[in-house]
């Protein structure tokens, strides 16, 4: 069975962040960044080129496939700031309605600058996440 595309590295984390070419992107990682450590009390490591994450999960599912993934994170990317939430939002209607402007994908939530949404419901969204993932597979800290 295939590996996972996306896996830990060791590249720094900190020199990723600093390496975001738009300064309000740049800014934004740095706030995500202190907010997710507060809440997970964890260090970040990046996950592929461009993903970092917090904590991490070993999960198999019932066809099989198994492998560990980041618990949650975040991606500044270009067109805008990616929250992973595992395993995805599908209970967390009534606080994605008080967040302020946003996309859904299955896992991703899409932001395109912090001052679009409220960031205390970002932390509430981000430790309803982990608590939701710590019911369905053992959560660990890195």
């Amino acid at each position: 069975m295939a590996d996972n595309k996306t896996q830990a590295t060791t590249e720094s984390v900190t020199e990723f962040i600093a390496a975001v070419d738009n300064p309000t992107r740049r800014q934004d990682a740095e706030t995500l960044d202190r907010l997710f450590r507060d809440i997970t009390g964890w260090h970040p490591r990046m996950w592929g080129p461009t993903i970092i994450g917090y904590g991490q999960y070993d999960y198999t599912y019932e066809s099989g496939r198994s492998g560990t993934f980041l618990a949650t994170g975040f991606s500044p990317r270009k067109a805008n700031m990616v929250l992973y939430i595992m395993p995805g939002y599908a209970e967390f209607g009534d606080i994605l309605d008080r967040l302020g402007k946003h996309r859904l994908g299955k896992s991703c939530l899409y932001i395109n600058k912090l001052a679009d949404v409220d960031i205390g419901v970002v932390a509430e969204i981000v430790r309803a996440g982990l608590n939701d993932l710590g019911e369905r597979w053992p959560v660990s800290g890195t």
